[in-house]
């Protein structure tokens, strides 16, 4: 067999447990794989596999461990593989849904799926995964705490109206979704208090996020969320990446004489970016002059004036990766 050039352990991960696959690619582009093996998604699970790891690989050959960013479920091998200094590298679920797809495989199991991951890691090239700085790490926490307690206080709020508008509304659940809505606020509150603190706590954090709060229409959450959202924008290299990782990115769709589709944003990023900049774009379209000019250019003609909302949430973006790069406050002028 030819010699071996890369390997890569491909990982299924879930809450429980998770499922591991070698592949290892030749110097003649061919792929073998290994046998695939189970191990508890603990402390002790993570000794048991690199244990079993370590019998099936080539001492000197580039080894990595590839794993998709399955919710939160993933952290703890993540962290457990960078501590110990091990090539790590996540990947977004949908980039092996259309791997997979592309190589006509049309079941999914745990099996699979890991065989699927150790074979893109072979095949592809991948960033590696840094743990994010621990101040990154709480403010993340704390601000998906704060969007889902917003949900959360908006379902309850619906819930009332609803209600309200039928015939001889009870009076017991109005009462009832409305205190809960009360303790919701109190809980947003403090998330709120949480997060000022976080950023206070770090002299030279402070600063910048004081920096960008020079934009008008930007409030200190919604910094929040850009910053954990993007570790500090540490794996951010140039605007375009970064528009393209929240999915701004612009995707047209022409095609000789016949196809003439719409130019729209991917939307295939960070949704939370998204939702956390939809507000502060329209205050922006409002009351923020060099921002507001631009809107009003955007959305002559236009049919939509969502279309120019979006294009200020994208500048919005970049202006806050700007100023976080600069180190400077917004020029108005």
């Amino acid at each position: 067999m030819e010699r071996a050039i890369k390997q890569c352990f491909g990982v299924d991960i879930s809450k429980h447990d998770f499922t591991v696959t070698l592949a290892i690619s030749h110097l003649d582009k061919s792929v073998s794989f290994s046998q695939s093996a189970c191990f508890e998604n603990t402390t002790k699970g993570f000794n048991q596999f690199l244990k079993w790891g370590k019998k099936l690989v080539n001492p000197n050959t580039p080894t990595c461990y590839l794993m998709e960013a399955t919710g939160i479920y993933y952290e703890p091998l993540a962290y457990h593989l960078a501590k110990i200094h091990k090539q790590v590298s996540v990947i977004l679920p949908n980039k092996v849904k259309h791997y997979a797809k592309s190589l006509n495989i049309k079941s999914k199991t745990d099996l699979i799926d890991s065989k699927v991951i150790a074979q893109l890691g072979v095949e592809r090239s991948h960033s590696m995964w840094k743990p994010p700085s621990p101040v990154f790490k709480e403010l993340r926490e704390l601000t998906r705490l704060y969007v889902d307690l917003k949900h959360e206080r908006t379902v309850f709020s619906n819930r009332i109206e609803s209600v309200e508008s039928g015939h001889q509304p009870n009076k017991f659940i109005v009462r009832t979704n409305s205190g809960l809505i009360k303790v919701i606020d109190k809980q947003i509150l403090k998330c709120e208090t949480e997060i000022k603190k976080v950023i206070e706590k770090e002299c030279w954090l402070q600063e910048k996020v004081n920096k960008m709060l020079t934009i008008n229409g930007l409030g200190l959450t919604t910094i929040a969320i850009v910053l954990a959202e993007t570790q500090g924008f540490a794996l951010i290299r140039n605007r375009k990446q970064l528009a393209s990782y929240a999915g701004y990115d612009v995707v047209q769709r022409e095609s000789g004489i016949s196809i003439k589709g719409k130019t729209r944003i991917s939307k295939k990023g960070n949704s939370r970016i998204r939702a956390a900049l939809h507000f502060p774009a329209m205050v922006a379209s409002r009351y923020n002059p060099t921002l507001k000019e631009d809107y009003q250019r955007i959305i002559k003609n236009k049919t939509s004036k969502m279309i120019g909302i979006t294009a200020l949430q994208r500048k919005l973006l970049l202006l806050t990766y700007t100023l976080w790069k600069n180190d400077t406050c917004f020029d108005q002028e």
